[in-house]
């Protein structure tokens, strides 16, 4: 399975509401703290709205705090709802969606009222199916501009500190400080790539919304030029449809004082970025495959960003090598053996006596487990070439049984570096078949 991307730059037919104030902490609290789920790069935290609680991504690539896969959470109610139409990154038509005003959104210990709310009516644009865990929304902006907001990618925990004097001072004193701007509400770095045997500065989105390390957008007056070696990969999904591009390999990529040497990095097709609201000189993203490798600290109010690197920092870089991406498609039920606990009813001579010890002492239940299916098929790809093809459902992996791993499982063995030999049984038309191939590195 690919890296997850999920991309959510909005182009939308109406105006952000310059009034909201972001999270403001209750009396006499200083510090909160939430714990995250991090699966394919990806951070999700829970955040109530309007009394209800949702699961959302946390995305430093949105300005605006945007809400879907809402048929489960009929308990949500809005206020001053108006329809309004949402384009952004893909190739296919804009959307219908809703804007809400007037809504409260909460945090352990924190509030933020009168937020303007977007909400995406398609259910065909569905998260959770990708993650393999409910996401009902993504917020960005609005939890990150007020306060001092650390990310430990580590112990997978958000920490958001008043901004004061102190906790200022606390981490001036742990982490090495870069310069960053906020421009159009999002932050962005200067750093630099070497790209065949090339420095070139480059002007970067942080965007911990996106699961790769780096994307490049193609610039010949700048020198940025897909290397040679790459290979055709459907990046991810947004708004307005797949987006499609190139993965390739560069010599070295420098964030501050820190290096990063033959990182693989995307670069996305000139039509699927079209509808992105560019800032001026910006040159791509760096992404959560590189800012996962540090304990992050935004600071919106002083446009800058703290680092420390942490044990992940020099992990060697990988991809998903099969060239299949897979989501969640529904549950199913499925029969598991439980052994039975009994108690010795008898000791004596060394012999215990247990209850019906002529017996199995088993019993069966059943359980909800996931289904998979092949969302994608990357061109002349191993899967491909395999014969596998988008649509068919996966039954097992390696012989044991598919619904026995998560997504995030899946994707960690797709980007083994290790050329694994890899057998996929699937359902196609009502019928088994098997297929095998092997996790090739092509860069």
């Amino acid at each position: 399975m690919r890296q997850i991307i999920i991309l959510c730059f909005l182009f939308i037919y109406s105006l952000t509401a310059e009034g909201q104030e972001g999270f403001i902490f209750d009396k006499g609290i200083e510090k909160t703290t939430i714990p995250f789920k991090f699966i394919n790069n990806l951070i999700f935290i829970p955040i109530k709205v309007n009394g209800a609680e949702l699961n959302f991504l946390l995305d430093s690539g949105v300005e605006e705090t945007i809400l879907f896969s809402m048929e489960d959470k009929k308990e949500v109610s809005f206020s001053n709802v108006e329809k309004i139409t949402l384009r952004g990154l893909g190739e296919e038509e804009s959307i219908e969606g809703l804007k809400s005003t007037n809504n409260i959104l909460e945090i352990k210990g924190a509030k933020s009222v009168n937020n303007l709310l977007y909400i995406v009516l398609d259910q065909s644009f569905n998260l959770s199916s990708h993650i393999g865990i409910p996401v009902n929304g993504i917020i960005g902006y609005n939890f990150l501009k007020t306060n001092l907001v650390e990310i430990n990618y580590e112990k997978k925990r958000i920490s958001i500190y008043r901004d004061n004097t102190k906790n200022r001072k606390r981490i001036e004193r742990k982490f090495q400080a870069v310069p960053i701007t906020i421009e159009k509400s999002k932050p962005y770095i200067d750093s630099s790539v070497v790209i065949n045997s090339v420095e070139i500065p480059v002007k970067l989105l942080i965007d911990i919304g996106n699961s790769d390390a780096i994307w490049l957008f193609e610039n010949n007056d700048k020198s940025i030029k897909i290397p040679a070696k790459n290979f055709e990969d459907y990046l991810g999904k947004g708004f307005s449809g797949d987006v499609e591009g190139r993965r390739a390999q560069i010599v070295k990529f420098t964030i501050s004082k820190y290096q990063f040497y033959n990182p693989i990095i995307a670069f996305p097709d000139l039509t699927s970025i079209k509808n992105v609201r560019m800032v001026r000189d910006r040159a791509g993203s760096v992404g959560s495959e590189i800012l996962k490798r540090f304990s992050v600290v935004f600071d919106y109010p002083n446009h800058k960003m703290f680092l420390k690197k942490n044990n992940n920092f020099s992990a060697p870089f990988s991809y998903n090598k099969s060239g299949v991406e897979l989501e969640h498609y529904g549950l199913q039920w499925v029969q598991e053996t439980v052994r039975l606990e009994t108690v010795p009813l008898i000791k004596s001579d060394n012999l215990v006596v247990h209850p019906n010890d002529a017996e199995n002492n088993f019993k069966y239940k059943f359980v909800l487990k996931p289904i998979y299916i092949i969302a994608n098929v990357r061109k002349n790809s191993p899967a491909a070439i395999s014969g596998l093809q988008k649509g068919d459902i996966l039954v097992k992996i390696n012989n044991e049984p598919a619904y026995q791993f998560t997504l995030e499982k899946i994707n960690s063995i797709l980007k083994s570096e290790e050329e694994k030999w890899m057998t996929f049984e699937i359902e196609r038309d009502s019928q088994l078949m098997k297929f095998k191939f092997q996790l090739l590195n092509i860069l």
